[in-house]
């Protein structure tokens, strides 16, 4: 028997497999992280990619707003934001003309505890640090569509900023190919109009999705969007799976998105040669509930068998999604019903039937089998999912419905790998 070990729920998990059905199991690569942390931000910014450094060009004057990933991502933010505030006091900006917005996209409100874990209280004693209340129009500015056509309803507070800077994470992701960059501005200050039409592009591309594919319709559309809020530079990283820095990508956005991409390649992109019958796809890094942690699907979906299973693991404390809480009422219907039913106006929230279609097109080519304490047997059959109380029950039903010689590929973290096929020789 091989015995594996998946990150679960802030613990090792331990199972066994036959050797005979076990493929292998994947990790994102082993990758060196950056030992002096402090002096390599530091490095970053006082050489930007493509761009001069924040002092020679920001004036006295301006208002910077930066724009943060929330607290689904890991990115160092604390460690990021004071040496960029220094800098931008040494250009003359006082900190009361500088903010900075919690990039939530439709996700939940931050608490104050969860804002000072992000940008550490020295951050929030300096600066305006708040919330997207993408759920406020008041909070909103229309500023008409983009060049594909997508409705922009931006936050206020980023159109008024004279200089706009995005932190973020680069990984691959099933909706713009990859995270970071362009992607701060949307979804993550959008409204929600917004983030449906570019969320509903994702799912009409004709394939199963765009993760790992950076030349796509979203992440042009999310590019021409940035530009239309003036953001033209970014402070992107690149992590192992254990969240450890491996990369900083700071300056103009574009530039700097593109070699970020390259290592988040080599860290991310894991080869296979064996199409599985069964793949184990764990959540981690994406736990907290399964609007996050449904990018462990889209690997499984890239590598599985037509008429596979694939078994999600996901703790989910909070359940499906404490905010888009009607979407159970629809999510076991086909993909096809959903957009039938979104564009002829009978589902309103875009942004849920967007993921219900994706998690839709997942099942039309797998049959999905939960383990999670978090989400309810009841809620796994209104997901369209097997429910399975553990591991070793989900293992049983793969193998019952598959086979006993069935193989089965494990991936440790599936949110953040990019199963690249690579036939054997």
């Amino acid at each position: 028997m091989a015995k594996v070990t998946i990150p679960f729920d802030g613990k090792p998990l331990r199972f066994q497999v036959p050797d005979a059905n076990l493929i292998e199991v994947l990790s994102p690569a082993r990758s060196r992280p950056l030992i002096r942390l402090g002096k390599e931000i530091e490095k970053a910014l006082d050489n930007p990619i493509g761009q001069k450094p924040l002092q020679d060009w920001v004036r006295p004057t301006d208002r910077v707003i930066l724009i943060s990933d929330d607290n689904t991502r890991l990115t160092p933010a604390d460690r990021i934001i004071p040496p960029m505030l220094d800098r931008l006091n040494a250009a003359g900006v006082a900190d009361e003309n500088i903010s900075c917005i919690m990039a939530l996209g439709t996700h939940r409100y931050m608490c104050r505890e969860e804002l000072i874990a992000k940008v550490g209280p020295g951050v929030l004693e300096r600066i305006r640090v708040f919330n997207h209340e993408w759920r406020d129009p008041a909070a909103l500015v229309d500023l008409g569509v983009s060049r594909h056509g997508t409705p922009l309803l931006i936050n206020r507070a980023v159109v008024e900023a004279d200089v706009v800077i995005g932190l973020g994470a680069i990984v691959p992701h099933h909706i713009p190919g990859f995270s970071g960059s362009s992607k701060i501005i949307q979804p993550g200050v959008s409204g929600a109009g917004t983030t449906a039409q570019t969320h509903i592009l994702s799912c009409e591309s004709g394939g199963d999705s765009f993760l790992g594919i950076h030349d796509n319709p979203v992440r042009s559309d999310m590019d021409d969007i940035a530009d239309r809020v003036g953001m033209s530079t970014i402070f992107n990283v690149v992590l192992d799976s254990d969240g450890r820095v491996c990369g900083l990508f700071f300056g103009e956005m574009r530039a700097s998105y593109r070699q970020g991409i390259e290592l988040a390649r080599r860290i991310y992109g894991v080869p296979y040669c064996e199409t599985p019958d069964i793949v184990l796809a764990n959540s981690h890094p994406c736990n907290l509930d399964f609007w996050q942690s449904h990018k462990s699907l889209y690997p499984a979906q890239r590598m599985i068998k037509k008429g596979g299973s694939i078994i999600c693991c996901t703790p989910a404390p909070e359940g499906v999604s404490p905010v888009h809480t009607e979407l159970l009422s629809f999510t076991s219907w086909s993909s096809a019903k959903i957009k039938e039913a979104y564009h002829a106006g009978e589902l309103k929230n875009g942004v849920a039937c967007a993921l219900a279609i994706a998690w839709a097109m997942v099942r039309e080519k797998a049959e999905i089998i939960t383990v999670s304490e978090g989400i309810s047997p009841e809620e796994k059959e209104a997901l369209g999912h097997i429910h399975a109380p553990d591991i070793g029950s989900a293992l049983k039903i793969a193998f019952d419905h598959q086979g006993t010689a069935a193989r089965l590929t494990v991936l440790t973290h599936a949110p953040d790998m990019l199963p690249i096929h690579t036939p054997a020789r």
